[in-house]
């Protein structure tokens, strides 16, 4: 079965700061030779995470920010800042509970996603970060199945 492996950089200013993937994973799916299978959605560290959710403007800049931090307060107690002396504790306990990839399934050569779904990454760290989110793309390849 094949298996293709891709990587994109996202820019990103932290603070729960919800970027649209969905655009960027759409276009390797269409340039790809596999059309039927899976597309795995993940991003390289520990103060981040991905999931699908309606890429509007309420959800993206207050609500998932205001629900992350209802659960994790940014100013709450960590042992992890004890630790390394730093101050993004809550950071790593956000992305914990969200989960750093997705599996989205793929059919005729395009993304399954409800009409309002996007693929989006949640940046929870305290700083600016250059991400690194890695497409895996596993299935049939040639022409889509009828």
């Amino acid at each position: 079965m094949p298996v293709e492996t891709h990587r994109i950089e996202v820019s990103t200013r932290g603070g729960s700061q919800v970027v649209d993937l969905t655009d960027s994973v759409r276009r390797l799916v269409r340039g790809s030779d596999i059309t039927d299978g899976l597309a795995n959605v993940c991003v390289v560290g520990s103060t981040a995470g991905i999931t699908t959710t309606e890429f509007e403007p309420g959800l993206a800049t207050r609500d998932l920010a205001a629900a992350f931090e209802r659960l994790a307060p940014r100013d709450g107690e960590y042992l992890h800042e004890q630790t390394w002396h730093d101050d993004n504790g809550h950071s790593h306990v956000c992305a914990s509970m969200l989960g750093p990839s997705i599996t989205v399934p793929l059919s005729r050569g395009e993304l399954v996603l409800g009409t309002w779904q996007q693929i989006v990454l949640i940046d929870f760290d305290t700083r600016p970060r250059q991400r690194t989110i890695v497409i895996s793309l596993v299935g049939d390849a040639g022409a889509p199945s009828a």
